[in-house]
């Protein structure tokens, strides 16, 4: 895993390539290279980081040239294996052990028609020397980050955006429909970028520059396909071997040259992977996190950490908790600096923090069960939407009066906050809803009307674009099954847009990989071949994973209720967080620059306060909306960048 970037026709090119690369050091500390080469009227620059996963040896180094070919390239093919194997019968000799070689080989015969075949996660650029065309990929699912800029006919690319943003001197102007989107969601959607002349390739496809200028784009995997194939093959009677199919993909995702440890948060993903991975790699390390004993009474949080324990008891791994207990005024800076764009999860502080122990213990290699929720329908918004088509058989004079009650009722006491309560408010507010308004509704921040309240008033016609464009992917499939609509929807926006993302930037940030065996294209093939039917079953959400897991795991961590991967926010934001919320909404950049309203946000902050509502979500990513915004406009972050040198982040 490592940071690439480069540039191709762009002025300065061989010093911009040197800026973008040393920018992503913390994603390769193990090595740098460059390489560069004409290109028609101009040249190619290539530059990588290096995180030595697989052939640690310098027949791995990058960027990789070989017979007129160069490449840069970030990811890990877990089919390398069997590729290797078939390339070296069709006469192929290697120098080396690493996927990239094979990669590099596999360009070499097959061209673009190699990338249905890859089986991994990756983004890379490939330069052909005979043609002058430089080749732009992402993986199937955006496991692995991949950003673009265009001027003229020139191009600069790199694996973060904060990489592009101080190549150009801070010029890149802050894309204000991208940050409306953010408010809405809590992150950027892929389809969007925080700067308006920065893009991202989107998923399963490539783009092709060439020395005359002309670009060209083409896709080799589309998730809305899989999912039509999915479905054919579950009317067919077609029934995956789930257990099988998910056990091969760990098992795969074990390869590694270096230590490979898991992320174990005691919930069903995180454990079935373990044990699946204990099984394949025994002794192997694990990693949880665990809360303040003030901060997780008051955020009635579940006791996660006893799961874990017993996990790692029956399955002979070696546990290490975590207390999650930073100096949040501290890490906020730093973690906006990490993310590139605003994101608004404060599960990003668990997976940097986890990562960072992991790390320092020398462990380079995570597994996540990061996607399961997504593909087998296990978040509390899927069965919520389930239960809202019943809902709205209850005559409509009950339900009024049931949704007067709980609006009366608070979601905080001064000594701890009330889930059930919160919960029940955040179902009526969308159970009255068509289907995609919602779902929509089930997992973002605001409503029409409340979004257009908190923004400029010129921002109006944004806000209708930005809904307008959830409807089109929500609505953009032809299947007939409202469970796996969501789970399309999630694997097509929430995943790329949100987990995925964070799970990188943290991660890397901690010069550490995390893998994500559920987001595999095979397991994602088998998901979309489950009926929503067999994913939810009476309440209990992933009901055909946990019939899986049952193989493996006993039956409490199977059928356990459903743990937390999160942050205390309502006791950091009524303790820790509380002056600097004030002062956002006082005299904050958001503020004064007329983005936000400062009655919208104060109203916000005070029926907080009052416990009569629960707004710590929407005032967190208000904060990290505002160091985004602050270094944005400052000029390439600058600011942000600073404040982590200081505190040795990035040393």
């Amino acid at each position: 895993m490592c940071g690439i970037a480069g540039t191709y026709r762009w002025p300065d090119g061989k010093i911009v390539t040197d800026r973008l690369t040393e920018t992503l050091a913390h994603r390769g500390p193990d090595g740098a290279g460059r390489y560069g080469h004409p290109a028609g009227d101009g040249e190619v620059q290539l530059g990588h980081r290096r995180l030595s996963i697989i052939d640690l040896s310098e027949t791995g180094a990058q960027p990789m040239v070989s017979g007129g070919l160069a490449l840069t390239y970030n990811g890990e093919l877990y089919n390398a294996p069997e590729l290797r194997a078939e390339l070296e019968a069709a006469g192929v000799r290697f120098r080396g052990t690493s996927d990239t070689e094979v990669l590099l080989e596999a360009w070499r015969r097959w061209g673009t028609d190699c990338l249905p075949r890859l089986r991994g996660m990756f983004a890379f650029g490939v330069f052909d020397e005979r043609t002058g065309e430089l080749v732009l990929v992402r993986d199937q699912l955006g496991i692995k980050p991949l950003f673009l800029l265009r001027r003229g006919e020139g191009l600069a690319f790199a694996s973060e955006l904060k990489a592009l943003a101080g190549a150009t001197g801070g010029s890149l102007e802050v894309d204000h429909a991208a940050l409306v989107a953010s408010l809405l969601y809590y992150w950027v959607p892929d389809s969007r970028c925080a700067f308006r002349e920065a893009e991202k390739l989107p998923p399963g496809s490539w783009l092709r520059c060439r020395p005359d200028g002309r670009i060209e784009r083409g896709r080799f995997w589309n998730l809305k396909d899989v999912a039509a194939e999915g479905r054919e093959r579950a009317r067919a009677g077609e029934q995956p071997d789930l257990a099988a199919v998910v056990e091969e993909s760990t098992r795969r995702h074990l390869l590694s040259d270096v230590p490979v440890a898991t992320f174990l948060s005691g919930g069903l993903d995180s454990s079935y992977l373990t044990a699946l991975a204990a099984r394949h790699q025994p002794g192997i390390s694990a990693y949880t996190i665990g809360f303040r004993a003030e901060d997780a009474r008051f955020e009635a949080m579940p006791d996660d950490l006893r799961y874990a324990r017993q996990v790692a008891e029956r399955f002979g791994v070696d546990l290490h908790e975590i207390e999650i207990a930073p100096n949040v005024l501290d890490l906020l800076p730093q973690m906006t600096y990490h993310l590139d764009e605003p994101i608004g999860d404060p599960a990003a502080i668990n997976t940097f923090l986890i990562c960072t122990a992991a790390r320092e213990a020398g462990v380079k290699v995570m597994l996540s069960g990061m996607g399961a929720d997504e593909l087998f329908a296990g978040y509390r918004k899927h069965l919520a939407n389930l239960l809202a088509l019943r809902y709205q058989r209850v005559p409509r004079p009950l339900r009024r009066g049931v949704s007067a009650a709980v609006d009366r009722l608070p979601v905080a006491t001064s000594r701890r906050g009330l889930r059930s309560v919160r919960f029940a408010k955040r179902f009526l507010s969308f159970a009255d809803l068509p289907e995609e308004t919602a779902f929509r509704r089930s997992y973002t921040m605001y409503d029409q009307e409340e979004l257009l309240a908190l923004v400029d008033p010129d921002l109006a016609g944004t806000v209708d674009d930005v809904l307008t464009e959830h409807a089109d992917v929500y609505e953009d499939n032809d299947l007939d099954d409202f469970v796996n609509r969501m789970c399309l929807g999630d694997a097509r926006m929430f995943l790329p847009g949100l987990n995925l993302a964070y799970t990188d930037r943290s991660s890397m940030a901690a010069s550490t990989e995390v893998r994500v065996p559920y987001v595999d294209v095979e397991v994602v093939r088998a998901a979309f071949a489950v009926p929503g039917e067999r994913k939810i079953v009476g309440r209990q959400g992933k009901a055909v994973l946990k019939e899986a897991a049952t193989s493996i795991l006993p039956r409490e961590i199977v059928y356990r209720p459903k743990g937390l991967f999160s942050a205390p926010l309502r006791a950091w934001m009524s303790r820790d967080l509380a002056p600097l919320v004030r002062e956002v909404v006082n005299d904050g950049e958001l503020v004064r620059s007329g983005f936000l309203r400062r009655d919208a946000l104060a109203r916000m902050v005070a029926e907080d306060a009052a416990g009569q509502q629960d707004f710590s979500k929407h005032l967190w990513h208000v904060l990290t909306l505002e160091y985004w915004y602050r270094d944005a406009t400052s000029g390439s972050g600058q600011s942000t960048r600073q404040t982590a040198q200081e505190s040795g982040e990035f040393q």
